[in-house]
């Protein structure tokens, strides 16, 4: 039995390209928003808006980098078949920091690239977000690393992340004007609203799977 709790190498290579994709994809996402607006035309202060922007905030959002860290936890454990024990959890906390790692390097690396500036201009962000990682990136992990098993545990760890995206949506309403908040707002709390239901569902259905055995037939 191989007790490592570090992940296998293919769920090492899958959480690090899953967050340099994701990183990468944030900060092209955020260039071409801001190129494709006037920031000081009144429009851009009061109503404008595009779907590159709404995807730019979304991509931008503490919840989206937490739920990359939960779904690299998720990946990295869900082959395991032996439980919830205390390698699983190390499993899911180790790729929980590597991808928002590998994410925090990619989008400052893409961002050098995109504004032209000398290498390790974002030296100082770069290291302060790594740090973040290190100290969130394993509690996040773990939350994925639960999300296959049964039960309340499961349930609690699958509603994670759309409750907290929806929580922030309050808290931290994203975008530069009152209509991109809006229309940000409404699609994290459709979709976490979505996400909750299909879950809530599914729990109910094997709840009374369990509580309701079919029956048998006689012959």
């Amino acid at each position: 039995m191989n007790d490592n709790p570090r992940p296998g190498w293919k769920s090492l290579v899958g959480v690090l390209a899953a967050g340099a994709v994701f990183g990468t994809a944030t900060s092209l996402a955020n260039a071409v928003a801001h190129l494709s607006v006037d920031l000081e035309s009144r429009e851009a202060a009061t109503s404008g808006w595009s779907i590159i922007e709404i995807v730019s905030v979304l991509l931008d959002s503490g919840w989206a980098w937490a739920g990359l860290a939960v779904l690299a936890g998720f990946l990295a454990t869900r082959a395991k078949q032996s439980g919830l024990g205390a390698r699983t959890l190390a499993r899911g906390a180790v790729a929980g920091v590597v991808t928002l790692l590998a994410a925090t390097a990619a989008y400052y690396a893409v961002d050098t690239v995109i504004h032209d500036v000398p290498l390790g201009s974002y030296g100082h962000d770069t290291v302060y977000w790594w740090a973040a990682s290190v100290l969130l990136g394993p509690i996040l992990g773990a939350i994925g690393s639960c999300a296959t098993r049964p039960g309340v545990i499961g349930v609690l760890a699958k509603v994670t992340v759309p409750v907290g995206a929806a929580v922030q949506m309050v808290a931290i309403p994203p975008g530069r004007n009152e209509v991109i908040m809006t229309i940000g707002q409404w699609v994290v709390w459709t979709a976490a609203a979505m996400t909750i239901g299909v879950v809530a569902v599914r729990f109910l259905g094997l709840q009374g799977q369990r509580n309701y055995p079919r029956e048998v037939d006689l012959p």
